[in-house]
């Protein structure tokens, strides 16, 4: 029920993921004679997967600007919250919603609890880069502001979703800065990058500053969720952009339509690489279980490319392979701050909380 296209984006969506992907079953959470509408009406070439998408009714739903705070307190018979106790369950392998951010942050948190001690998830999506690879940035807004051991933590599950996702022998690190020296930064940046260079298991290559995302040198980038979230929204609206001006320009005149006709493949090859329709959905890292958070203002395709995304990381056993991978680190001495635990109020209500090294609240 999250998005602000409302529920016809998400049940088109899901029946496009499950026509995809034969073996996928979608169980849809909100008002049951809302969501059945939508089922009603699918397009014709969906209709087939409509067999597959079975209805929950859930009457309340968490509002867009609902505070995290009020969610846990109130939102338990929400849709939100529902999924993801059938996730919490085990009746359903993974949860997608594009609904309020932090609201889902902190039910994810309470109903699945974290794994190997990581005190918070982190959301990280995939980046288009020059080498036609990806780079996974985290963070984007699950933590507003992150102390230095919180960057260390988003580096080492950024690194092992690369490795286990991706299958990369030995994903490239790096942290986003506003320089590529070591006198630049903030202090808790500068302190997070002496941690990680002590980290001989790790691949990693130092500061980065914003162009380095894309330019294919490394594989994951880490930051914290106010820098993060800036850095994705303005990504989409460049690449938005770019590709309505080359249109643009081809169609200003009847020369140039000329040649727009003779480069159309290469033009819809471009537009297709660098759509953020293609890269939805991105991974609530930390939390046990697997949850995705499409953006909110996806169309039906956006949330097709969440539902799959959410399909691969099922595949991987994701939560496990995070598990197995950052516990060796802390018994060795690694510092990771408190042991994961489920939300409570004062997580979200009070910056700082007692077990926790960060001076910050999740966003709304």
């Amino acid at each position: 029920m999250g998005g602000d296209l409302g529920p016809r984006a998400t049940v088109r969506g899901a029946a496009s993921a499950a026509l995809h992907d034969p073996r996928l079953e979608i169980r849809l959470f909100g008002p049951r004679r809302e969501l059945e509408d939508e089922i009603s009406s699918l397009p014709r070439r969906l209709v087939a997967a409509g067999s597959r998408l079975e209805v929950v009714n859930a009457a309340d739903v968490i509002a867009p600007g609902q505070r995290p705070a009020d969610a846990l307190r109130r939102g338990q018979a929400s849709s939100m919250a529902m999924m993801l106790a059938d996730v919490a369950s085990g009746d359903a392998a993974a949860g997608v919603s594009a609904g309020n951010t932090g609201a889902l942050v902190a039910l994810g948190r309470q109903a699945l609890g974290t794994v190997a001690g990581i005190p918070r998830p982190a959301i990280s999506t995939a980046m288009p880069t020059r080498s036609q690879g990806r780079c996974y940035l985290l963070d984007l807004g699950a933590n507003v502001e992150s102390s230095a051991q919180r960057l260390v933590d988003f580096a080492l599950m950024g690194e092992l979703m690369a490795r286990h996702v991706d299958g990369l022998e030995a994903p490239r690190v790096a942290l986003l800065n506003v320089g590529v020296e070591g006198s630049k930064g903030t202090a808790s940046v500068r302190d997070a990058d002496e941690r990680l260079r002590a980290l001989v298991h790790l691949d990693y290559r130092g500061f980065v500053e914003g162009d380095g995302i894309f330019a294919g040198q490394v594989d994951v980038v880490v930051c914290d969720g106010f820098v993060g979230n800036a850095v994705l929204k303005a990504s989409e609206g460049l690449a938005k952009m770019l590709v309505a001006r080359v249109q643009a320009t081809f169609e200003a005149h009847w020369s140039s339509r000329l040649v727009g006709a003779l480069a159309r493949p290469a033009l819809r090859r471009l537009k297709s690489e660098l759509d953020p329709v293609r890269y939805n959905g991105a991974s609530l890292l930390g939390l046990g279980g697997i949850v995705v958070k499409s953006h909110g203002g996806a169309d039906a395709a956006g949330f097709h490319y969440a539902v799959l995304r959410a399909v691969q990381e099922v595949r991987h056993d994701l939560p496990s392979c995070l598990a197995a991978g950052l516990a060796p680190r802390r018994s060795a001495g690694e510092s990771f701050g408190s042991a994961g635990r489920a939300a409570s109020d004062s997580d979200i209500l009070t910056p700082g909380s007692p077990g926790d090294d960060d001076s910050q609240q999740e966003q709304r």
